[in-house]
């Protein structure tokens, strides 16, 4: 059953939506952010067509952006303010096009070398005077949509430029959007790192994680805290293990050149699994601010046990997909994916059990598992409580109890569900397991944020709750680059890669281990 349907669920509401009487806009967002302007680095690309620019336009549709604000796209590629804004209303040709006219006025191109310093004075000169012709106040956004190759040479250029200096009297405030990856290793992140803060200071970068601006993700914190009854069974006491998964059924499509330096560990382990990790391990925060928040995030990476190198398969599996029937179409193996070497060892498929040294959860494994070309498009928490203390139905059940659990499902079931024991009808003493379930869209039908438009409006806003702290990436590269460095070094590297049919959950074998 589709959640976003609101269809009848195992428990249904009794109260409607019209009858709480909910501000579904304030909801939203308390207030159009600042005049800013919004630097797009790398406009001619796909992510600005795919994701940026639509969700832009549909916080504009919202009236969610401010009321002065200009969009400035720019890259290598040589075009003027018309033809940047034919190609910005064609990527939002299926959206409503009411405001298109307005919103394209606003749109605005600029080309610039990303490594001639030249070349950004004059991007300069000329956004500062869009700047004042739109009343932006030397507000200004600038979000790098390029390949991390380039981060460090535009990063200078910008600096250089004079474009990343606030103003001391707070008039104006500058911030930079960098994607992911944050490197490649513990090495580079630092490196990263010193490029960025030799103009800029940590409060005006934000590390964009999008999977944490799913409404679903945000969720986990408000439903561990913001109810009392959970808490108090959230340790080893109670919990047997959790398991965290994000399965894709997508192959490696056009990022074959990235994705053969990367792999599956340093695409999704690095920053999405970890990020789930810390949001359902962390303890609370004193306070819902961004630095509370991230201060628990980085405490929660401070515990992780690291891995015993010399006993790695004990912890981890690694797997590559073959050819195999996806969704009911063939799909090629990974290594016949255009741009991959064909004896290509690049993991696709990782399973690793992670422990945390702490009070809270001494003992208790966490098992990561991520892969692509996966039979479904899945992303879950699953946490399984321990069985019941005391048998005290042996002489009755033939069989054991079924211990509780509880799934967080984040897609493509948005849904929170917890599985318990009940009896059947009758004489005789049988249980069975039941769904208690909450279905996240069940009686809602008021607007949404999609994952894009929530950082870009939190970017806007000065929020950085939701976006990476630097202390966290080096704690998360700390704890993966000596696993990383053990599997690209080992000797028996072709055997520790297992093969996996496309269109299955992965290999046999799970990764294992004990507290």
């Amino acid at each position: 059953m589709d959640s976003r349907n609101g269809g009848d669920g195992p428990l249904r509401a009794a109260v409607k939506t019209e009858d709480l009487n909910l501000p579904y806009a304030s909801c939203l967002f308390e207030r159009p952010p600042d005049s800013c302007a919004l630097v797009i680095v790398g406009a001619s690309g796909d992510l600005t067509a795919r994701k940026l620019v639509p969700s832009l336009y549909n916080l504009y549709l919202r009236k969610a952006l401010p009321d002065s604000f200009i969009i400035v796209g720019c890259s290598r590629t040589r075009m003027g303010d018309e033809e940047f804004r034919a190609k910005m209303q064609d990527a939002v040709a299926s959206l409503d096009q009411a405001g298109i006219d307005e919103f394209s006025r606003r749109l605005f191109y600029l080309p610039v070398q990303y490594e001639d310093e030249r070349s950004f004075d004059g991007f300069s000169g000329r956004l500062r005077e869009l700047e004042r012709g739109h009343g932006t106040g030397g507000n200004r956004v600038m979000y790098l949509a390029i390949p991390p190759s380039l981060y460090s040479s535009t990063v200078a250029g910008f600096g250089a430029a004079g474009l990343s200096a606030e103003h001391t009297d707070g008039a104006g405030w500058v911030r930079i959007v960098v994607e992911k990856p944050f490197g490649r290793d513990l090495d580079s992140a630092k490196d990263l790192d010193r490029d960025l803060y030799e103009y800029f200071r940590e409060h005006q970068v934000f590390r964009i994680d999008h999977y944490l601006a799913k409404e679903t993700v945000q969720n986990i914190l408000m439903f561990r805290f913001a109810n009392s009854i959970f808490e108090p069974v959230w340790n080893r006491r109670y919990i047997d293990r959790i398991s965290i998964t994000a399965a894709e059924t997508l192959g490696v499509e056009h990022r074959a050149g990235y994705y053969e330096q990367a792999g599956v560990l340093r695409d999704m382990f690095q920053n999405h699994m970890m990020q789930l990790l810390a949001l359902t391990a962390m303890d609370p925060p004193s306070a819902f601010e961004a630095e509370r928040v991230r201060d628990e995030k980085a405490r929660v990476y401070r515990t992780l046990r690291p891995f015993r190198t010399d006993r790695l398969r004990e912890q981890l599996v690694l797997g590559q997909y073959r050819e195999g029937v996806v969704d009911g179409k063939p799909v090629v193996a990974y290594r016949e994916e255009p741009g991959v070497d064909p004896e290509s060892l690049t993991p696709t498929f990782a399973s690793m059990s992670v422990f945390l040294d702490n009070w809270r959860w001494q003992g208790v494994p966490f098992r990561l598992t991520s892969g692509k070309r996966m039979g479904r498009k899945l992303t879950e928490i699953n946490i399984h409580f321990k069985e019941v203390p005391h048998a005290l139905f042996r002489r009755t059940l033939s069989d054991g109890i079924a211990a509780n659990r509880l799934t967080l499902g984040i897609y493509p079931n948005e849904k929170i569900s917890l599985t318990f024991q009940t009896k059947n009808p009758g004489a005789v003493v049988c249980l069975r397991s039941v769904d208690m379930e909450f279905n996240y869209h069940q009686n809602y039908s008021g607007p949404t944020l999609e994952a894009y438009e929530k950082v870009l409006l939190d970017c806007m806003t000065g929020d950085q709750t939701l976006f990476w702290r630097q202390d966290g990436v080096e704690l998360c590269w700390g704890f993966l680059t000596p696993v990383l460095e053990e599997c690209e070094a080992c000797g028996d590297r072709a055997q520790m890669l297992l093969p996996y049919e496309a269109g299955s959950m992965g290999p046999d074998q799970r990764a294992g281990g004990e507290g």
